[in-house]
């Protein structure tokens, strides 16, 4: 018997029924093993050593692998085409060396970039090795994303900062931060633009002035009123008598839009269908493990020839052999990232034929497999015609343009939103010819103004990130996901993003104290280095140096400022956003208002606290007296129960989350509802919470007492010396601990009462 080992249970599933008797398909459940979640797991003293652990919750799976291996001949590792997978991969080979679980066995590595038959077969047929490249560009990843969490989220928690400062995702927040300084310090400029209605030969058709006493005329050119006035003055009154003193007549075309990237796949789905980024990957995940379209993670926009061929037989036998092209078309990709999948994402087959899909995977399926189809088909083609008018008196020249489509190509089965509006817009003119007269029977002057640059919405946002060479096609969903999760950024009606007060404070932080790591260009070298050690271009070694060495300088460099230095730093640099009509007077003393920051998040305050306690929200302009007691009890968890299947549940209660079946609750407070399976819950259920060993964090100076974190408790994580407990969401540092362990009000529920 042979064992396959992919990522998902769903695509073992549909792999298995591929492969029939003799073969084992079970899966890993994505990644089984990461760093263990404390200081020095990364070893920047030796070599970067990194100390991984299993992951919660992957015992049983890893115990079950062991099991079916003892069974198998050989096993085939086949998880997902891309560095993660690869990374998989690997750990599960080191694992199951470890345990000398292999006992001569034969391993290989297999990768299909679709869940057909053809492709699975045709993997097993060709493995390979695990390649080392890709799992040291993980490597490295995951180190560089590990030190910068557990160097720098530290010093936000001390200051009140935030809640962490993800490598990537911090940039994304100043880049959302940077576009609203922008719309803030927009100041609109005033233009005028003319256009007429004219008639000939009983048609009426608009045009717009092109050409006034000689002077061409640019959107910017008219630039108040009083020049508008001047030009009407010039032309004369409605009913004006004109001509057409030129034709220009040509034929245009327009290609079809590449097949889908990862990237344009989450920018489309937004605009078409409104779907989020991890809305879009959800359902094509689903869409891929059931062998309906090709690996869903890629930033290549070619074809494989054996998918071209059935694409242009679809077309021929379809829409008839006009629009099949004469020879295949072909789009490139720009990326310089070789470690993805090799084929855009595409349907596996082409007959449309699809049953048993949901609502959003209907949707996606149908925009893909009509992205792909048109991709092949011949270009559309438009008569474009323009005409110049030129008043009687020679005052003005008015410019035409009518566009009519005449032969539909790629547009027969899909078009993008530019393509809609462009349809919507267009404008057909009568038959007119040089010398013909022209009568302009209405002029329509009007007043515009230029418009501040649009806010970013997750599509445009990923654009912006892909054009800047910042994160990859597996990352994206993660980072729109992580910067609303951590309430750096919200989306209004429109799904815009706007900065939240506590994503303006963290990008002034890093701004200041961390340029390099918010840097656009040092952001994106990073990214082309990983690129460059999983193509073998780069030792891992090295680019873990080139990036460690400066990014250890600004964290300790930032250990020791002093919070107040923060402060003035951040209004600095806040200061036109907080008061953008200059007045920072207190109204209640007269006193400087500024950022202040507390465990509730950042406000305006007072510099003359505790004398004068007016504060105010950043979020509101009205004054409100932050009450912290009051916000502490109001604060309720959010609500969650999430049906895992056999009468098993995940919920959040008033002290966490939990697992259970109705008659036993179990904590699970490492777990959300993204994470938790119902195979991690019926372990709970059954062995209960695994306790953790004790961190010792160092001694309380003031008690000389050992202080140490306990990352699982009744209640969740605490902290705890010389029998003083405090609740932590996560293991802080020293300072911080000895912090909260000093300034811990001692509980008067049971104090004991002495009688005299």
């Amino acid at each position: 018997m042979n064992l396959l080992i992919v990522e998902s249970p769903s695509k073992a599933k549909t792999i298995e029924k591929y492969l029939g008797a003799g073969w084992r398909v079970i899966a890993s459940v994505g990644h089984v093993r990461d760093l263990v979640p404390e200081n020095g797991s990364v070893d920047t003293e030796h070599d970067f050593a990194m100390r991984w652990q299993i992951m919660p919750g992957k015992e049983k799976q890893i115990k079950l692998i062991i099991n079916e291996l003892k069974k198998a001949d050989a096993v085939y590792l086949a998880s997902d085409p891309d560095r993660e997978g690869e990374a998989i991969a690997w750990h599960i080979l080191d694992i199951l060396n470890a345990k000398k679980a292999l006992d001569g066995k034969k391993v290989y590595r297999v990768a299909f970039h679709e869940i057909t038959k053809k492709a699975v077969m045709e993997a097993i047929e060709h493995p390979r090795e695990i390649d080392k490249d890709l799992v040291d560009a993980y490597m490295v990843r995951r180190a560089l994303d590990y030190l910068i969490g557990f160097g720098i989220s530290p010093l936000l928690w001390r200051r009140n900062l935030g809640r962490s400062a993800g490598r990537v995702q911090s940039v994304a927040v100043k880049l959302v931060v940077d576009r609203e300084k922008e719309i803030e310090a927009f100041k609109p400029v005033e233009y005028w633009s003319l256009a007429s209605v004219c008639t000939a030969k009983s048609s009426e058709f608009n045009a717009q002035l092109s050409n006034a006493g000689g002077k061409k005329i640019e959107k910017m050119t008219i630039e108040n009123r009083e020049q508008m006035d001047n030009i009407l003055g010039k032309i004369g009154n409605p009913d004006i008598r004109a001509s057409v003193i030129s034709i220009d007549k040509k034929k245009t075309n327009r290609r079809a839009a590449a097949p889908f990237t990862t990237s344009t796949l989450q920018q489309e789905a937004s605009r078409k269908l409104y779907f989020s980024s991890k809305r879009t990957m959800s359902t094509a995940q689903k869409l891929y493990e059931q062998g309906l379209i090709t690996y869903m993670r890629t930033d290549a926009t070619n074809l494989s020839a054996d998918a071209v061929n059935e694409i242009r037989s679809y077309i021929a036998k379809t829409y008839g052999d006009a629009f099949v092209p004469k020879t295949p078309n072909v789009y490139v990709t720009k990326s310089k990232n070789a470690q993805e999948a090799h084929e855009a994402i595409r349907p596996t087959h082409f007959d449309g034929k699809v049953n048993n899909l949901t609502g959003d995977e209907v949707k996606l399926y149908d925009l893909i497999w009509k992205r792909t189809i048109a991709c092949q088909m011949t270009n559309a083609e438009f008569d474009s015609v323009s005409a110049d008018i030129e008043t009687e008196n020679k005052a003005a020249v008015f410019h035409a343009v009518g566009t009519t489509r005449t032969f539909d190509g790629f547009m027969r089965v899909y078009t993008e939103d530019k393509d809609d509006a462009d349809e919507k817009d267009e404008t057909k003119l009568p038959p007119l010819s040089v010398g013909d007269e022209i009568i302009i029977t209405e002029l329509k002057p009007e007043q515009h103004f230029t418009q501040p640059p649009a806010r970013y919405t997750e599509a445009s946002l990923v654009k912006k990130l892909e054009e800047l060479g910042i994160g990859r096609p597996s990352t994206y969903a993660a980072i729109m996901s992580t910067i609303v999760d951590r309430k750096y950024v919200e989306q209004d009606k429109q799904r815009r993003f706007h900065p939240t007060p506590g994503g303006w404070v963290i990008s002034a932080y890093l701004s200041k104290y961390f340029n390099d790591l918010v840097d656009v260009n040092f952001t994106a070298k990073t990214e082309d280095t990983l690129d460059d050690v999983s193509n073998g271009k780069q030792d891992k070694l090295k680019a873990l140096r080139n990036f460690w060495t400066p990014t250890s300088a600004m964290i300790e460099g930032a250990k020791d400022v002093k919070t107040a230095e923060i402060i003035d730093s951040i209004n600095e640099i806040m200061h036109d956003h907080l008061f953008a009509d200059g007045n920072d007077k207190c109204p209640k003393c007269g006193g400087k208002l500024g950022i202040k920051l507390s465990k509730y998040g950042a406000f305006i305050g007072c510099e003359n606290y505790p004398k004068c306690n007016y504060t105010q929200k950043l979020s509101d302009a009205e004054p409100e007296k932050i009450d912290e007691e009051k916000t502490e009890k109001s604060e309720k968890p959010k609500s969650i129960n999430v049906d895992l299947g056999d009468g098993i549940s995940f919920r959040v209660g008033r002290f966490g989350p939990y697992v259970t079946d109705g008659s036993k609750n179990v904590p699970a407070k490492q777990y959300n509802e993204e994470t938790i399976t119902l195979d991690i819950a019926r372990d709970l259920l059954q062995n209960g919470v695994k306790k953790a060993e004790p961190i010792n964090l160092g001694d309380n100076p003031e008690t000389g007492k050992p202080i140490f974190y306990y990352p699982t408790g009744r209640y969740g994580a605490y902290i705890s010396s010389n029998r003083v407990n405090v609740s932590v969401k996560e293991q802080p540092d020293l300072e911080t601990a000895i912090n909260l362990i000093n300034n811990k009000k001692p509980s008067t529920k049971f104090k004991r009462t002495t009688n005299k």
